[in-house]
């Protein structure tokens, strides 16, 4: 594994974070452990509001811990005490009964004090070690693993003890009995193991578990059955029993295979399995026969249950993953587990639901469609001809060895093969003959079984190995793709509670590895349509309540409320269904009728209403309310549905929409012009609508078959969705078309893609077809940058002959050799870097000479005379480890680049489209983004590169927030096309007057084509003729060049007549812009024969394009279309791809359909950070339980593929981003970092650029829930609203500070905050953004406040990634408001927090800096003034706002003065005018500066200066007032005014 700075040895997969359910009440110091919770998991857990940080540090544990272990602790420690380690298992952890098989609070509260890290594994020795020491140790590791926070990393220190320990684990049940908690403890521990298969150490121990030495424990019958079925192992089992031989010889022992430890582990762990399944579940169970009897089996044991599941759970994990399937399936088949678990009592009792949903999990992994030893996927007709091979097989010996069975024997496969028949013509057998049949002749089960005598269990064995089972293509086509009622509130499927993990799933889970691309794309639409079903039940929640339904007195159901998202339905019909396509049974489509009336609603709601469209998705739901409201009792114990009354739940899709007078709305097929279109009429509005066909025919052999109600006459409410929130259908289409394809990515991918096979496999330097020399354009500044990027070569600089070149200049070609060492950064994504960065991978040995690396610096042609002609030139001077990213990015293959904050990862991505868009011109090139504002970014910076812009285009809804002036849209570009063709026309009819020829030659861009032909060419190619013999006359290009009078309008003249190369070269310049110009016709001249504005944007995405860039929600939402328009591309580059699900990543890689059966995609470059946040999946059991937010990108890394990491950052200053760098390899900071000025002037006001401050409690509180898991903190909130109002009032931008905190319900309260102090006052008002740390992930800004919230739990703050973004995001001046006490305990958070830590905890500030301009050093840091708390930071607020309202007062008085002053001397004017008398001329002039002074005498305090003067816009004054050391400027006299009134 990768080895992190700071940290040892990282996870990369362990880092989702739970939230604690908390236990009521703790127990005293010294009391009894707390009663254990026996409620079940679905259960609501307790919210943690009613323990403080004070109650844990009073607890008992704490007290222990901090005597013993605690490292922040500065008590001495005691030493090592095994009894200490036994008593706080027995009496604090262990637990018997119930379905907690720990007291989850006790083992928090030993986690976060790191019991393991620095107690129980610094004590640990494999042989002396007690049983209670290595439990304590599998529940601490089970902990940080249900927190989802890195496991294995104390381990790594001591990796010999590491392996120790596993072993020990292993042999731990030996010679003891466990309880039925200890058993699930150890299980869990093992599914956590069998999950890490990436670590290397865990899966060298483990998978000897799943070898071919497990067969050893086949019976007889079953083993000879594998061997046939797969001869190329039988060689392997004979070198395998000689080796294993040798062994026992050597060690002077007899071989006996059946004592090893490989060869019972997981026998064993069946058998155990199917012992508690049949006598622990239903401990108080009567004996009964075949009826199944609930009452009989007594009271149900839930620890024994959640043993079950998990121990089912432990099965299918291990059955879909190739490495432990191959050897485990038979194994698992010779035991007959999920023929016995169908037989269990708990599969058919109600409390088994879950038991039953894993077992049936359990049996279709165990019949998955693979090939176990080759790992390749069946095909359906394979599956189907080895179902009849293996039937007729049977049938044969039947007819032979079964005279009883001659009837089946003799039947037509196709009239037996199901469930119902099999098990009628089985029945005709006595109990010994089947006996003999399934055990003797068949083998399928060993006649030692305990079962076989039980005739329902030979039955079951022999219908579910002979029955045709429905294959996964007919599966997934028959599954309905909107939810529906039954699976919204199944609470196994669709958890509703905030998952805590202790409890497993029903759910498919996405790890390491896959079985086939089946396989992942099944587990993706599971989990994508089960993430949808959330969201929808959410939305659907919300908006029904709104509706207050009620039953009427005619008992029919009405509404008293309205909702924005729900109206109720005026009437509803279905009005086509279509017959069955052939081979199918569900209707080929059923559309339908809905009547609806928006006359209740405002206008723009109705709006809202008016604006749905096609393939839009509604909700019809039937909503029956009880006649009377439930009673208090009555609604805690109904579920949701029976609390709204809702009764079923239906999917539909707009096809067109119609007002009340029958006019088609919104149609964008073009049915309705523009110029016809008018606004919709009336009230009523009429929705045909396209129903989902599998649901409708379930609906229907539903009602015929069990006499069901009709729920299509029962709708009576329609739901819409958000819009950006409903595409999940045209995602889950995308999916299941491609299931339905037999899709291949490409071969150099295949293997790695599912996990498998070299993870070097599709590197560049592995792949075929490689660009050997490689034209660098603009990529290299000079040729001392070349030097830089290639340290470890002799870079030799040539010119085109091959001659030595000694003034090189750019651009260069560089002729790569395969096994080029700068590649050497592209590390394994497990192993750790040793050799730093670039400049050290690329050092070679001293000892040897340095290898030779030819670059050839030539001279570009000259691009031609006019301005526009000149390529636009990049100007980041790239890092040696960025050019190895696009070194590995324009060959062929796989590029992972790993861009840590500030990195540079958009110019690098847009250097390898500039470079690979030179060098293979013809090839084309898909951008995929997570976000519009992502993709905005980089298609801008592409714009800025010598790519021409018609051949980029922008797809997707955000192309509108384009900051230019082009427009990228398809019919942005088809018009930009069509004006630059009648621009290139008018230059033809002129280059054609300036030959004096006729001007209709430019008509059409067909005639300029010929024109280019017969008349252009040809003068070309003659006067290089006459060239040719007059190379020795300086002026003779001058001139007979044939298109002078055509060049004439150039900024410069082209010739000078004293160089005939020179001229020459000018010349080939003019006829390059003349050539330009007619490829650029000759591209237009589709869009001249095209008459169709479709037409024409269809050739323009499938053809013109070069570069196309689009969302991944964009690709998939629009597969389909683009595999109808024949959409291709040979290249793919996704940024944020460490943010995007799995399955949007891998849509993109087939928007297009096979060439000969191969894929044509040559490239896929991905681009991300999977130390930053994952994908947004909202709910929580699917990422914690499923990781459903693992990415591709970070699932390629764990794999341990190369991937190269950006190592030096140009965002924050350098201090800041010590701060999340050691999360890195070897992250630095650019050299401009150490000369820009910026970033070495302190922050004015603050003594400190960045600071970690302490926030005690607030009015005796913390943090606060107002609801579940809605975390508030009022103290952080005041606080950072008042630091924001001091910046403002010291001058800094608004729009330079952002506030963000780690939960929603703190970025909702200090909004309210900002709000209530800050909006009233112009000047201050509110910041850039008050958001949550997920929200900013991508953006930064210069001065970032942050709320951490907590002071309980750290919470999902534990998660690094999202630390790594809340550190990440400023780039001058970071604060951070937290409860120091909780967080600097954080074993995960320890790096970033100590380097906190060593500046004071109270935020310092320099009252001397009363402007935002300051030119002290960042490192100055003499004067401060430590604030106490919030309330003393108010106060500081409070009192430069007084000074503000005193200085507009005085302001005020100045501006009267001023006035007077000017009234006076109008006066006087006129005075002048009207009384000519010298007299009264003196006395003013005499009066008037006494007046004055005496005035300015009241306005100016004593020993106070003014300046006052008028801004430009004349309505606001400029104060400046000296008072000793203290100066502060204040702008916007009128409207400090008004908000110090209102503040008083």
């Amino acid at each position: 594994m990768t080895r992190v700075y700071g940290t040892g040895t990282y996870d990369f997969k362990r880092h989702r974070v739970a939230e604690y359910p908390v236990e009521p009440l703790l127990p005293p110091a010294d009391g009894d452990p707390p009663p254990v919770d026996s409620k079940p998991a679905s259960a609501t857990p307790t919210l943690p509001n009613n323990i403080t940080l004070s109650e844990i540090q009073r607890d008992r544990l704490t007290k222990i811990a901090s005597a013993s272990w605690l490292a922040s602790s500065e008590e001495p420690k005691k030493p090592f005490d095994a009894d200490l380690v036994r008593e706080i298992y027995e009496t604090e952890v262990k637990v018997s009964g119930g379905r907690k098989t720990v007291s989850l609070q006790r083992v928090m509260i030993l986690e976060v004090s790191q019991y393991l890290e620095n107690y129980l594994w610094p004590n640990f020795a494999a042989e002396s070690a007690t049983f209670e020491h290595v439990m304590s140790m599998i529940l601490m590791v089970n902990e940080k693993f249900r927190e989802n926070v890195a496991a294995w990393t104390c381990f790594y220190d001591r990796k010999d003890d590491f392996r120790g320990f596993l072993e020990r684990v292993l042999l731990l049940k030996e010679g003891r009995e466990l309880d039925i908690a200890e058993k699930t403890n150890y299980l869990v521990f093992m599914i956590n193991a069998f999950q890490s298969l990436e670590d290397e150490v865990v899966s060298e121990i483990v998978l000897r578990l799943a070898s071919l030495e497990s067969w050893h424990s086949l019976s007889y019958g079953r083993f000879q059955m594998e061997l046939c079925l797969n001869p190329d192992l039988i060689k392997k089992w004979k070198r395998m029993i000689k080796r294993e031989s040798k062994d026992a010889l050597k060690n002077g022992g007899v071989f006996d295979p059946t004592s090893k430890l490989e060869v019972k582990f997981l026998r064993n762990l069946m058998e155990e399995f199917l012992e508690v399944l049949d006598l622990k579940v239903f401990p108080e169970r009567h004996d009964f026969d075949d009826h199944f009897d609930a009452y009989a089996l007594g009271k149900l044991d839930d620890a024994a249950v959640l043993y079950c599941e998990r121990f089912v759970e432990f099965l299918i994990d291990l059955l879909s993953q190739l490495p432990t399937r191959r050897y485990l399936r038979p194994l698992v088949a010779d035991v007959a587990v999920v023929a016995k678990c169908h037989l269990s009592a708990l599969y058919r009792h109600t409390q088994g639901k879950l038991f039953a949903q894993l077992v049936d999990l359990l049996q279709f992994y165990e019949g998955f469609e693979i090939n176990d030893h080759v790992g390749t996927q069946l095909k359906d007709d394979e599956v189907l001809q080895s179902h009849y091979d293996r039937f007729l097989a049977f049938q044969l010996l039947a007819f032979k060895k079964v005279p009883k069975l001659r009837d089946l024997a003799l039947s037509n496969v196709g009239s037996v093969h199901k469930r119902a028949d099999l098990s009628k013509k089985l029945s005709v057998l006595t109990p010994d003959e089947l006996r003999d049949l399934v055990c003797n002749k068949l083998k399928l089960v060993s006649k030692e079984d305990p079962w076989s005598d039980r005739v329902d269990f030979l039955v079951e064995v022999m219908v579910s190995f002979f029955e045709r089972h429905q294959s996964q293509k007919e599966a997934i086509n028959a599954l309905p793709l909107y939810p529906n009622e039954q699976i919204m509130w199944d609470e196994s499927l669709v958890p509703s509670i905030n998952y805590s993990g202790e409890g497993c799933l029903a759910l498919p889970k996405l790890n390491l590895q896959f079985l086939t691309l089946h396989d992942y794309l099944l587990r993706n639409f599971n989990l994508f349509r089960l993430e949808s079903t959330y969201e929808i039940r959410e939305d659907i929640q919300e908006a029904v309540p709104h509706l207050l339904a009620y039953i009427n007195n005619e008992g029919d159901t009405a509404f008293r409320g309205w909702s924005r998202m729900a109206v109720p339905i005026k009437d509803f019909k279905i009005t086509e269904v279509k017959q069955p396509n052939i081979g199918e049974v569900k209707p080929a489509s059923v559309t339908a009728e809905v009547t609806i009336s928006i006359s209740s609603y405002k206008a723009q709601i109705r709006s809202e209403w008016n604006a749905l469209k096609e393939h839009d998705v509604l909700f019809l739901l039937s909503i029956r309310p009880s006649f009377e409201p439930l009673s208090a009792e009555e609604a805690s114990k109904a579920s949701v549905p029976q609390k709204l009354g809702l009764q079923i739940v239906r999917g539909c899709e707009i096809i067109e929409i119609r007002d009340e007078e029958g006019a088609l709305m919104n149609d964008f097929t073009g049915r309705i012009k523009r110029d016809e279109w008018k606004p919709p009429k009336g009230e009523l509005r009429t929705i045909t609508v396209a129903l989902d066909a599998a649901q409708y025919h379930m609906d229907v052999a539903s009602i015929a078959e069990k006499g069901a109600e009709d729920v299509y006459g029962t709708f009576n409410v329609l739901m819409r969705r958000k819009p950006k929130e409903n595409n999940f259908k045209a995602i889950l289409e995308s999916i299941r078309d491609l299931m339905n394809e037999y899709c291949i990515v490409p071969d150099w991918l295949h293997n790695v893609f599912l996990g498998y096979g070299n993870p070097s496999a599709a590197q560049w330097t592995n792949m075929p077809d490689l660009l050997e020399t490689v034209d660098f354009k603009d990529t290299f500044l000079n040729a001392d940058h070349v030097k830089e990027c290639f340290p470890g070569y002799e870079v030799s600089f040539v010119d085109t002959n091959g001659l030595e070149k000694s003034n090189p200049g750019p651009p260069f070609r560089i002729r790569l050799p395969r096994t080029l060492k700068a590649n050497a950064v592209a590390l394994p994504g497990n192993k750790k870097s040793h050799s730093g960065p670039i400049a050290n991978a690329n050092a070679a040995d001293p000892k040897n000479e340095k290898e030779k690396l030819i670059v050839e610096a030539y001279v570009p042609p000259d691009p031609g005379p006019y301005p526009q002609d000149q390529p636009k030139q990049n100007s980041v001077r790239f890092t040696p480890t960025q050019v190895g990213a696009i070194i590995s990015g324009i060959q062929p293959g796989l590029t992972m680049v790993v861009g840590p904050p500030g990195t540079g990862k958009t110019d690098t991505a847009v250097q390898i489209l500039n470079v690979l868009y030179h060098n293979c011109p013809s090839q084309r090139t898909l951008i995929i983004t997570h976000s519009n504002q992502a993709l905005n970014d980089l298609f801008e910076k592409i714009m800025q590169r010598d790519v021409p812009a018609r051949y980029l285009l922008r797809l997707g809804q955000g192309e509108q927030e384009l900051a230019t002036d082009l427009d990228f849209s398809r019919q942005g570009r088809v018009n930009a096309m069509l004006v630059r063709r009648l621009e290139l026309l008018n230059e033809v009819e002129r280059l054609a007057r300036s030959l004096g020829l006729p001007e209709d030659v430019g008509y059409t861009c067909e005639t300029a084509g010929y024109f280019w032909l017969l008349h252009v060419y040809s003068r070309w190619e003659q006067f290089l003729a006459a060239c040719a013999d007059n190379e020795d006359k300086p002026s003779f290009v001058q001139d007979r060049f044939p298109f002078k009078e055509f060049f004439c309008d150039t900024p410069q003249p082209i010739f000078t007549g004293d160089s005939f190369e020179k001229d020459m070269r000018s010349a080939e310049g003019c006829f390059r812009h003349l050539q330009i110009m007619f490829q650029e016709l000759e591209e237009c001249r589709a869009f001249e024969l095209l008459k169709s504005t479709a037409d024409r944007a269809n050739y323009l995405m499938t053809k013109q394009a070069k570069i196309v860039a689009m969302t991944c929600t964009h690709a998939a939402l629009k597969r389909k279309d683009f595999l109808q328009l024949g959409f291709k591309y040979d290249n793919l580059l996704m940024e944020e791809s460490a943010q995007i699900l799995e399955i949007e990543t891998f849509i993109p890689m087939l928007l297009q359909r096979q060439e000969d059966g191969y894929a044509r995609l040559k490239r896929c470059i991905l681009i991300g950070d999977h130390h930053q946040l994952p994908p947004v999946v909202k709910n929580m059991a699917f990422q914690k339980y499923s990781h459903m937010d693992q990415s591709l990108f970070t699932r390629f890394v764990r794999l341990g593929i190369p991937y190269i990491e950006l190592n030096a950052q140009g965002r924050a200053r350098p201090s800041i981003a010590k701060l999340y760098n050691w999360r890195y390899r070897e992250l630095g900071d650019l050299p401009f970092l150490m000369k820009e000025p910026v970033f070495h002037k302190a922050n004015a006001g603050f003594t400190y650029d960045y600071q970690l401050i302490d926030v005690p409690d607030y009015h005796d509180k913390g943090e606060t829930a107002p609801s579940p898991w809605f975390y508030q903190n009022e103290g952080e909130a005041e606080y950072v609203v008042s630091v924001y109002m001091y910046m403002r009032l010291l001058g800094y931008p608004a729009n330079k500070i952002s506030i963000l905190t780690t939960y929603n319900g703190q970025k909702l309260l200090i909004r309210d905050v900002i709000n209530r102090r800050c909006v009233p006052y112009s000047f201050i008002g509110p910041p850039n953004k008050v958001t949550t740390v997920d929200k900013f992930q991508g953006q930064q800004n210069d001065f970032i406040l942050l709320s951490l919230v907590r002071t309980r739990f750290v919470g999902h703050l534990r998660d690094v990634r999202r630390l790594v973004v809340a550190m990440s995001r400023a780039r001058l001046g970071l604060y951070v408001f937290c409860r120091r006490s909780l967080f600097e305990q954080c074993y995960e958070l320890q790096p970033t927090f100590r380097q906190l830590l060593k500046r004071p905890d109270h935020l310092a500030l320099n009252f001397y800096e009363t402007t935002s301009y300051t030119d002290r050093h960042v490192e100055d840091v003499s004067e401060k003034y430590l604030v106490s708390g919030t309330d003393e930071m108010s106060g500081i607020v409070m009192n430069k706002i007084y000074q503000l309202h005193m200085l507009s007062i005085q302001a005020e008085q100045v501006e009267a003065y001023y006035s007077a002053q000017v009234t006076d001397s109008i006066d006087k004017e006129q005075d002048d005018q009207n009384h000519s008398h010298p007299e009264n001329d003196a006395t003013m002039n005499g009066s008037m500066p006494e007046s004055t002074n005496g005035d300015a005498g009241e306005m100016v305090s004593e020993g106070k200066t003014e300046d006052v003067q008028t801004n430009q816009n004349g309505d606001s004054l400029t104060l400046r007032v000296e008072d000793g050391p203290t100066e502060m400027e204040v702008s916007g006299v009128e409207d400090t005014v008004d908000a110090a009134k209102m503040e008083e």
